[in-house]
């Protein structure tokens, strides 16, 4: 299996907000830049979408190293809370609702197909590809902001 990099940052100017998503793919020396938003969401639903819009990109089960300053995204699928979420009917274990069933769903469905290793990065530091990302996440909420541009 190929072993592939995906950075991915999500950002909402309120929350919820219009936000934007950018992820970025690496293989073999080259470099995929994604991005996109939507006019009404919160952060955690961009940094979901980042990490499936990159997932859906790859053509064939890969081996992905996963860097997210996204604690929700990173925690739920290393610790394996998401899939408790799933088999509890989207029930957290303090008795409350798991937020984003729909976009759980769909990442899950994706990290059975590939075998991912999962990498916290600090937000905002000195990682350069993290930092891309965020600013493809900004660029992309804020044509929502000033109506599209």
């Amino acid at each position: 299996m190929k072993t592939v990099t995906l950075y991915t940052d999500g950002a909402c100017s309120g929350n919820p907000g219009p936000g934007g998503w950018g992820a970025i793919l690496s293989y073999n020396g080259h470099e995929l830049e994604l991005s996109g938003g939507e006019e009404n969401t919160t952060n955690n639903r961009m940094e979901l979408t980042a990490v499936i819009r990159g997932l859906q990109r790859l053509k064939e089960p890969c081996i992905v190293e996963l860097y997210s300053d996204s604690k929700y995204v990173i925690d739920a699928l290393e610790k394996g809370w998401a899939w408790g979420w799933k088999k509890k009917g989207w029930i957290k274990s303090d008795k409350k609702p798991a937020l984003n069933p729909d976009l759980w769903e769909e990442l899950l469905q994706l990290t059975m197909r590939h075998q991912l290793r999962y990498h916290w990065v600090k937000g905002h530091a000195e990682n350069p590809k993290n930092n891309r990302c965020d600013e493809l996440a900004v660029h992309e909420s804020q044509k929502y902001r000033r109506g599209g541009s």
